[in-house]
Order: C-alpha cells, then structure tokens, then sequence
C-alpha cells in the first residue's frame, strides 16, 4: 500500500462537482488528498446518484484514490464490488450491514480501507470494541442522502466521545466527518477529533480549489484535538 497522507485529510466530495464534466472536475482537486465518492441506492437513502460503472470510470481519471462512501442497501453483498474496482477505502454504514467486522476484513483482504459509518441518530459506544476492525470511522454530520445541508454541530460530543476512546485504546483509526464541512465549521469538527474532512461546495464550489483545500487543511491543523 502507498505512503497515506498525514492529518488532516481533505476529501473533497463530487456531489459538489459538474457530473458533465467530471475529468476536468477532478483536476481541479489534484491538491485533495482522496476524492469522496458517494453512491446512493435510493432504498437506505432517498436519493439516487451511481453505481458501480461510474465509480470504475472515475478510478480510471482521478489523479488522486477514491474514498467511496456507499449509503445503500445490503452493503455486505455490494461493498467488496467496490474494493475490486480499485477504490482506495470503501465506507460503508454500519445501520445497513448484518456482519461489519466480516465485511470489513474482506474489505481488507482486497486491499482497501475499510469505514464503517453511522448516521445522526446512531450512538458511536457500539464501535468501541471494534475500532481496531476499521480503518476509518465516519460520523456523519449532517442526515445521508444529500448534499448542501447545514453541519449539526450536536454531533460534536458524539464525534469527541469516539476520539476520546480512539486516543485511550492507542487506536490509528481516521475519524472523518461529512456534511457541512467548510472553512466555518471545520475547526469544530477538528477540535472535536476529526482529522478526515469531507468538504463539498466549500471545494467546488471555490474559484480556486487547490487554495480552497490547502486553507481547509490549514484550518483543521491548526484547530486539530
């Protein structure tokens, strides 16, 4: 496996980007440290973006490893699909999946990261013992299936519980979060303990997004648990 980026880390997410234009799109994030890929089913989601034939075309172009986040259904049978794709880390929600540690080690055993992620309302304590099983845990700060919602800054306390526990097990698992990350709420969520950013429109949506991502990335250093 290749040198992994220190922390903090800046996965822009292309919900945000032109689906038209996507090579050139993800040019323009060169900088970021892995581009966030989220696939939704409209079934654990009410949205539908892509599946597996967009996902293999954006692994062709990317200059930078996909971090793929699916918020479907049934991950335990689709999930290692996408480890085999090429995809750098593979996330999936830990509300969808009948046996996460399983899915996890196949995950591994492909050779990608394996993330489990939970939603607003799901309690981080259940993920305690099992922190050594994932390599990246995303608490999600806004509610999946979206994109352009407001950060919920009450999932802070969840969030600090989960770094908390990280930093006394000795644990190297990433804590990343997604939803609203932009220069505003970034530093909550660093000084909180997350040191994986997904940002969308506060990427995209920047007339330079290279700078965008080094100002982001500055933010959450300086502000980082």
């Amino acid at each position: 496996m290749p040198d992994l980026p220190a922390a903090p880390r800046i996965n822009p997410s292309i919900l945000a980007a032109d689906f038209v234009n996507m090579e050139a799109e993800l040019a323009r994030i060169a900088a970021a440290d892995f581009v966030h890929v989220d696939v939704m089913d409209n079934h654990f989601v009410p949205n539908l973006t892509f599946g597996p034939q967009m996902v293999e075309r954006i692994q062709a172009t990317s200059p930078i490893p996909l971090d793929v986040h699916l918020m479907i259904a049934d991950p335990d049978r689709w999930a290692p699909g996408y480890a085999e794709l090429g995809a750098a880390s593979v996330t999936f929600h830990l509300e969808a999946a009948t046996e996460p540690v399983s899915l996890a080690r196949r995950l591994r055993d492909i050779g990608a990261r394996a993330g489990v992620a939970v939603k607003p309302a799901t309690p981080v304590e259940g993920l305690f013992d099992l922190l050594d099983d994932f390599d990246q845990i995303l608490v999600m700060t806004v509610e999946p299936g979206f994109g352009g919602q407001s950060f919920m800054s009450e999932m802070m306390p969840k969030l600090r519980r989960l770094a908390d526990e990280a930093k006394r097990r000795g644990s190297s698992v990433w804590l990343q979060v997604d939803g609203g990350i932009a220069a505003s709420t970034i530093e909550q969520a660093a000084e909180a303990g997350a040191d994986t950013f997904v940002a969308g429109s506060a990427v995209f949506g920047a007339d330079d997004p290279g700078r965008a991502i080094a100002a982001l990335r500055e933010t959450a250093a300086r502000h980082r648990h």
